[in-house]
């Protein structure tokens, strides 16, 4: 299957907790999970069902797939490489996601979602240790420093963009970011406390194990 590309309140709503896909509307009063907390559908607001435990196995990973906006294949080799790495599985597979380049270009407060991270990314305005980087997924390292490229530095729409975007959310300590230059450093590897999300990782390893 490609990448979803319908309602992205309706993701929120269906895994019951805030995914932040759509910026600044997930911090306001139209938020859709504030709205409407019940899952999506016909008889969402009077579901009451069980979960099975692959159930709550299977949800575990599309709440943290959506979160991140990764594709199956992609999630599945990021777990694969988790697995070989020394420690606990779970944090390993939390610790990839959260040093994947869309997700620190959000986190440091320069894009207003994970998906408007990667539209930057891609258009080829983001630079690590001075060299264009237009993959997503790059890993960053510990040292590694993010900038904007000189042309994104001189157009207008993005220095305004920029300035919307300073405090919108709280940047973590293993991030270290000069907001006035709009730049910003890897200080240190970041622990399972540092990721935002409410996840039990142990149910991934579990369905993955199966």
């Amino acid at each position: 299957m490609g990448r979803y590309n319908g309602p992205l309140c309706r993701l929120c709503r269906a895994e019951g907790t805030k995914l932040f896909l759509k910026g600044k509307r997930c911090l306001s009063e139209k938020c859709g999970l504030d709205r409407r907390s019940y899952p999506p559908g016909q008889r969402g607001s009077r579901m009451f069902m069980r979960k099975s435990n692959y159930k709550l196995q299977l949800r575990e990973k599309q709440k943290v797939k959506r979160f991140y906006g990764i594709e199956e294949k992609q999630f599945r080799h990021i777990f694969q490489k988790a697995v070989q790495k020394k420690g606990i599985t779970g944090e390993n597979l939390l610790r990839s996601l959260e040093m994947r380049l869309d997700n620190v270009l959000y986190r440091m407060n320069f894009a207003y979602s994970r998906s408007h991270a990667r539209q930057l990314i891609r258009h080829g305005h983001l630079r690590v240790n001075g060299r264009k980087v237009s993959i997503p997924s790059y890993i960053v390292r510990i040292k590694d420093e993010i900038s904007f490229g000189e042309k994104a530095e001189k157009n207008e729409n993005i220095k305004t963009m920029l300035e919307d975007l300073k405090g919108l959310v709280d940047v973590p300590e293993w991030l270290v970011v000069d907001a006035e230059k709009f730049n910003g450093r890897i200080n240190s590897a970041p622990t399972r406390q540092d990721v935002s999300l409410d996840v039990e990782e142990h149910l991934i390893v579990e369905l993955y194990s199966k």
